[in-house]
């Protein structure tokens, strides 16, 4: 009788922990999926049933506000530009970034700890506060209102997650199966191309994606440094205040799609990445 008196609290306590937790999710559920629903909504409803009151819970399935999209003048100049962007920086990010992770993994040196950690200083510096240096070194090397101009600024954004992940990539092929293969004659460019390669493979589409991503979202320098060439963020941006709503549901539901398919394809590399580096 006492000991299920005693036990009693604790139980009590482990209820509400776990209430606590489950209120706790779906919140964080709520607060994510409940925006893009209402975002999913009023995209995939006609421009009048967008700007009337009360809103509907469920899609009209109506393509006039995106017809209205695909039709604004300059959208599609803008979503190519926003695709070329984002396609030079995931390149560049990957055959950046790749090496230097294929290096913090593989090579012991001098300052290998303070080198990492430089990588993720990188982003404390707001880009801001960059931006009026950047504009006039842009202007003077003539690489202002370019696309290959604001996609070397939006590499040099994405690098440091690119190291970051395919160090956690490399990190996890064990070293002694190129080791194994550079006793039956590979060198060590051949045994990273024919054993290592395949297998991070997947990693390595995850974080191009991820670079993909961050330069398709990113505003700020490409409203600063494009005036004739700008991206779709930076379009829509400019366009804010005398757009018809319709047009901002449809370009934020355009712009949040990569994004979803990039959370579904790189989470458990992002997971893996924290895991080894908090170990």
């Amino acid at each position: 009788m006492t000991d299920a008196v005693a036990s009693a609290p604790g139980a009590d306590t482990r209820k509400s922990a776990r209430f606590l937790y489950v209120s706790a999710v779906v919140f964080l559920c709520a607060w994510v999926l409940v925006p893009i629903y209402f975002l999913l909504i009023n995209t995939l409803s006609s421009p009048e049933t967008v700007t009337s009151f009360p809103k509907p819970f469920l899609p009209e399935f109506d393509m006039g506000s995106l017809t209205f999209f695909a039709g604004f003048a300059g959208i599609l100049t803008a979503l190519k530009n926003s695709v070329v962007v984002a396609g030079m920086t995931m390149v560049m990010s990957i055959v950046i970034g790749a090496p230097a992770g294929y290096a913090l993994s593989r090579f012991e040196f001098r300052g290998k700890g303070l080198f990492r950690l430089l990588i993720l200083l990188t982003r404390a510096f707001p880009l801001p506060l960059l931006a009026l240096p950047l504009a006039v070194l842009f202007i003077r090397t003539g690489l202002d209102d370019t696309a290959f101009g604001l996609a070397i600024v939006h590499t040099t954004l994405a690098i440091p997650f690119a190291v970051l992940i395919t160090f956690s990539l490399f990190s996890g092929i064990p070293i002694e199966l190129e080791e194994a293969a550079w006793t039956l004659g590979c060198t060590r460019l051949t045994a990273f191309t024919k054993v290592v390669l395949p297998l991070i493979l997947p990693g390595i589409a995850a974080s191009a994606i991820f670079a993909f991503v961050i330069s398709w979202n990113e505003v700020f320098a490409a409203a600063v440094l494009t005036i004739e060439n700008r991206t779709l963020t930076a379009f829509l941006l400019q366009n804010l205040d005398t757009s018809p709503l319709h047009l901002k549901f449809a370009g934020g539901f355009i712009l949040v799609v990569p994004a979803l398919i990039f959370i579904f394809a790189v989470r458990k590399y992002l997971f893996a990445m924290w895991g080894i580096a908090n170990r």
